[in-house]
């Protein structure tokens, strides 16, 4: 996502789409602060990956 500036566009749009629909955005696989910083910019509804937590046993869960 924020390797290329195409990438940063997409994500984008893809989120002023759903946005517009009056859809929720769900940003998964979120490993760096940039990409948690780029996507709250971008009004992402909500975010999940390893930055926030490795996975966890079910039983854990």
């Amino acid at each position: 996502m924020t390797a290329r500036q195409e990438g940063l566009a997409l994500v984008s749009t893809i989120i002023n789409l759903a946005h517009s629909l009056k859809l929720n955005v769900v940003a998964e696989g979120v490993e760096t602060e940039d990409q948690a910083r780029l996507l709250r910019l971008l009004e992402c509804d909500e975010m999940q990956g390893f930055l926030f937590s490795k996975p966890v046993p079910i039983d854990l869960f």
